[in-house]
């Protein structure tokens, strides 16, 4: 069993502030794994019958525990799991449970109403390049292809067969579970096309006619997806000028071995490289920072920045992924900073080990690699420099 150390002590780090964690995360993501993998837990499959009879009196099964730290896994499988959650926060904060579940169960309002200021999240995105240190393997390559889900990323042979299998569980498990979506067929083919475009700007009316369905239901759809964690909604930065893009998202899908999947990708081309490059930035910016307020900057002369940071004030870190140093041009970053002029200017690329800097048209420019970037933008306590 792997040890995933940063997400152990994330968990850690949570537990010390809340005594409920909310662990959640796509199917196969690696709660189950990551949970058991605890020191001095005691774990509860709460899709086993035996179980769910024991929880039937939260306060008798918490009493018993008192002072242990504890895993209720699939705990939407409870009649009640809000109620549970909600006893052992107000009256046995000695237990400290990591809850995993259904990522519906924490889009529900319910949940989230009734456990506010009582729980602390926890998202498990997929497999960081730190991840792959831990499961004792750093090809790329392979992280791009297979995809982030550890059983996927394990095997040796790209495993089609459970791409869709896992969608088959996805629409049976979690999307029937809350949402009402009546026709599964335009919803999996909206599902398959966005993945497919993964990474590019979002219209609506593009997606309607080869689903068969509206516009406001292509909307619909996207925000299923949203809120389920299979779809990052990248929101365009601006101050509104008339030369900016102010309102088309760009959306992208949850991990790279879907996105090859959907586009027919078996294997990789150099050409390939750079939009697979962002997703795993992407990637790395959600784990480190477990929110999803990252937006892009575009004009309507089609300059583009890949990503941009804010963190308060006026300050503004600009983001460019380059799977190759060399393969930077600034141009679309000097017209960004000709409308946004304060914020360090990064460029994160795949073949950067060791972070330097440049300058370029007038603009200081930092090559980082992706754990550089974190480091100054997510954990660093000044911010952006």
């Amino acid at each position: 069993m792997a040890q995933r150390r940063y997400w152990q002590s994330l968990i850690e780090s949570a537990w010390s502030r809340r005594s409920i964690v909310w662990l959640a995360g796509v199917r196969r993501a690696g709660k189950t794994v990551l949970s058991q993998s605890l020191d001095s837990v005691e774990y509860f499959d709460c899709e086993l019958p035996r179980v769910r009879r024991q929880l039937e009196d939260p306060e008798a099964f918490l009493s018993a525990l008192d002072g242990k730290r504890i895993v209720l896994d699939e705990v939407h499988r409870l009649r009640n799991p809000s109620q549970l959650l909600k006893i052992a926060a107000d009256h046995f904060p000695g237990v400290r449970v990591l809850a995993t579940g259904s990522s519906t169960l924490g889009a529900s309002r319910r949940f989230r109403d009734v456990l506010t200021g009582r729980k602390q999240d926890l998202w498990l995105t997929p497999m960081t390049l730190a991840d792959l240190e831990d499961f004792g393997e750093f090809d790329l390559q392979h992280r791009l292809l297979h995809g982030g889900l550890p059983p996927f990323f394990l095997t040796k042979e790209i495993p089609e067969r459970d791409f869709q299998e896992w969608v088959d569980g996805y629409w049976a498990k979690d999307i029937q579970e809350l949402f009402r979506v009546a026709r599964r067929a335009s919803f999996q083919r909206f599902f398959e096309l966005m993945l497919a475009r993964s990474g590019s700007v979002f219209e609506a009316t593009s997606f309607a006619k080869p689903c068969e369905v509206s516009r406001p239901t292509i909307s619909n759809y996207l925000a299923i997806l949203e809120a389920t964690l299979v779809a990052h909604v990248i929101r365009p930065f601006s101050r509104r000028r008339t030369t900016e893009i102010v309102a088309a998202p760009k959306v992208y899908g949850f991990d790279t071995g879907f996105v090859c999947y959907y586009r027919d990708w078996r294997s990789l081309r150099s050409e390939d490289m750079g939009l697979l490059w962002e997703h795993v930035v992407l990637n790395e910016l959600h784990a480190a920072s477990q929110s999803r307020r990252i937006q892009y900057w575009r004009d309507k002369r089609g300059r583009e920045v890949d990503f941009v940071w804010t963190r308060g004030g006026k300050e503004s870190a600009a983001i460019e992924c380059k799977w190759s140093a060399d393969a930077f041009d600034s141009r679309s970053l000097a017209s960004f900073r000709q409308i946004h002029p304060l914020g360090p200017n990064f460029v994160v690329a795949a073949d950067v080990t060791r972070a330097y800097e440049r300058r370029l048209g007038g603009l200081k420019v930092h090559f980082v690699s992706p754990a550089e970037l974190v480091a100054r933008l997510v954990t660093s306590p000044t911010g952006p420099e």
